[in-house]
């Protein structure tokens, strides 16, 4: 993150200058702003649009204006981006939202910031988008632009098959052989190889085939939904069913709030078949190379029983998950344990381990999780760990369930969920963050303090976002197990770092052991390029930037968007991310197959 983003602040009252607007008309703020900014940018008067936002102020795109998902602050790069995006794409056809659900909105997240948001459509030359504005006061009774995102929704001339638009065409004993012909690909290639068929890598294929684009999915299990249900059997999903509905396919209201690990599994088994996505299980990658006359991908994949069979695509996308490899700490002695010492990966259930001790490296949702499953084992469990970030799940649900909500449309909430940058959503985190710790977690972040569980803040102060994007981890979302430390159950060892392995357990820096019969290592995973680069040349692999983190403005680099290596993509995220940006890369895709996007063109 640049040095102006990573320090900006937020636009209080008292920074701007301004009383407290009383009596606001969020219609009325929102119509006359939006009236000369329409204005401004269909006469394509670049220095009027940049005057309507404050000088400190952003503009937000996903991949309307500049084909990429970016995050531009301060008027000279708001201008810098009309000047270069504004006439070449077409901004136009704007209009304020007629859904109620996006109707303008005065609200003040704190008493000393006060915002009016409201929603509009546009179209560019190749599609057709959804806008969010913040809005807030200036002198002499005016608003300004704080931030303004345009999301590029569909594309003019490919929109997505579904609603009036899906396939009408009535079926009479065709659709079995059709379907294993489109899986199969047997006089064809398709255009896009996606590697992984975890819920990621699915919602990418989904989003593909309905804009268009041939698409197979790999994975290396037998079965749809390992990923999820070779998992430790513990595993429940720690945020809200509204967060995490699936594109297309929205889960029952029957649901359960917190999906069950297992019973996800199923459910993408059932996605993947419902909305007939062509997948290769139990198939592997075992060479790779790029054409660079040809822009092609030569994919070689072993199908375990079923041959070999070498491939012609377009896109090759990874979506094997946040991190690469299982990270295990190397610690001396390890030959002389004569105990079990297991990755969490590699761990299955603590019904495996009744009547002997246990330990658990490692603190955040992972090592929390199996911590609990060994004490409702009634085995005894001592987690080694360092400062957490805690919060619960009552909090994490509050702080979602703005947008993320029974009846809310979830194509509405991603929009609004995204509509701020990182920069400011870390600003406003700053001060929810602490708040949430002395009103909502008060009692459950005292009752760890008491047992000497040290937890923290998260980076800057901001809780789970920088963690998220910046570690990828380095935080426990609490489902309960809090409790458990904090009655004794589950005892902790603070500080001391592990110096090695003994016969009997872990000897720590202080001198003391920590006696086990099983040792699991909570520790996380590696580079997300890892399969990337297992299968790939290292020239290849050279040309890859960064992925996952954030960039100078912000935004995360390398995922759903460039990379860096022309015809390869990575999509990476939870439930929520990957079911909002899979429509967005799909678009990429699309665009560059339909000869709308050459990134040789886009000049920002």
């Amino acid at each position: 993150m640049s040095t102006d983003q990573a320090t900006h602040l937020l636009p209080t009252l008292d920074r701007l200058g301004v009383a407290d607007p009383v009596g606001v008309s969020a219609v009325d703020v929102s119509k006359a702003w939006f009236d000369e900014f329409s204005s401004a940018v269909e006469s394509k008067e670049v220095p009027s649009v940049v005057n309507l936002f404050l000088e400190d102020g952003f503009w937000k795109d996903i991949i309307a204006l500049t084909w990429d998902l970016r995050s531009i602050g301060g008027h000279s790069d708001i201008k810098r981006l009309l000047d270069a995006r504004l006439s070449i794409t077409g901004l136009s056809e704007l209009k304020l939202s007629s859904d109620p659900n996006l109707a303008p909105v005065f609200y003040k997240p704190y008493p000393d910031l006060a915002l009016v948001r409201f929603c509009f459509e546009f179209a560019t030359n190749y599609g057709k988008g959804t806008g969010v504005c913040n809005l807030v006061p200036v002198k002499e009774n005016k608003w300004k632009a704080y931030a303004l995102l345009t999301c590029l929704d569909s594309l003019k001339d490919f929109p997505e098959k579904v609603g009036a638009l899906r396939n009408s065409t009535a079926d009479h004993g065709t659709w079995q052989e059709r379907i294993n012909a489109q899986t199969e690909f047997p006089n064809n290639d398709p255009t896009v190889v996606v590697v992984g068929a975890g819920h990621t890598g699915l919602e990418i294929a989904a989003r593909l085939k309905y804009i268009g684009v041939p698409t197979l999915v790999i994975d290396r299990k037998p079965r749809v939904g390992d990923s999820w249900r070779d998992r430790y059997k513990a595993l429940c999903l720690h945020d809200t069913i509204w967060y995490n509905q699936t594109p297309y396919l929205p889960f029952p209201s029957t649901w359960p709030v917190y999906s069950p690990a297992p019973k996800l599994a199923d459910w993408l088994e059932g996605y993947a078949k419902f909305l007939e996505l062509s997948v290769w299980t139990a198939s592997t990658i075992t060479k790779t190379s790029w054409d660079e006359k040809t822009k092609t991908w030569t994919v070689e994949i072993s199908r375990g029983g079923h041959g070999t069979r070498t491939l012609s695509v377009k896109h090759l996308v990874f979506a094997t998950g946040f991190g690469g490899r299982a990270v295990v700490p190397d610690i001396p002695g390890k030959t002389s344990y004569k105990g079990i010492a297991v990755h969490s990966s590699e761990f299955t259930s603590a019904a495996d381990y009744v009547g002997k001790k246990a330990i658990v490296v490692g603190a955040c949702n992972s090592g929390h999780d199996i911590a609990q499953d060994f004490y409702n084992h009634g085995i005894d469990i001592t987690m080694r760990r360092s400062s957490t970030f805690v919060v619960s799940v009552k909090a994490v649900a509050q702080m979602l369930g703005a947008v993320f909500k029974e009846g809310f449309p979830t194509d509405l909430g991603d929009i609004l969920n995204s509509s701020l940058p990182n920069a400011v959503v870390r600003q406003l985190h700053i001060r929810m963050v602490p708040d949430t710790a002395n009103t909502t977690d008060k009692d459950l972040l005292e009752g760890l303090a008491k047992v000497g569980f040290k937890t923290n803040l998260g980076p800057y102060g901001a809780g789970i976002i920088p963690l998220l994007y910046e570690r990828a981890g380095g935080y426990y979302m609490d489902t309960g197990t809090s409790s458990h430390i904090a009655s004794g159950g589950i005892k902790i060892k603070n500080g001391s770092s592990i110096e090695s392995f003994t016969e009997n357990g872990l000897k720590l820096t202080d001198g003391t052991e920590l006696q086990a019969d099983v040792i699991v290592f909570a520790t996380g995973y590696g580079d997300p390029r890892d399969s990337m680069r297992e299968v790939c040349s290292p020239e290849v692999a050279a040309k890859v930037g960064q992925v996952w983190g954030v960039d100078d403005e912000g935004q995360v680099p390398g995922v759903w968007r460039n990379c860096g290596h022309e015809g390869l993509w990575f999509g990476i995220g939870n439930l929520a991310l990957s079911r909002f940006h899979s429509l967005h890369l799909a678009m990429q895709i699309k665009a560059i197959e339909e000869g709308i996007l050459k990134k040789s063109e886009v000049t920002f």
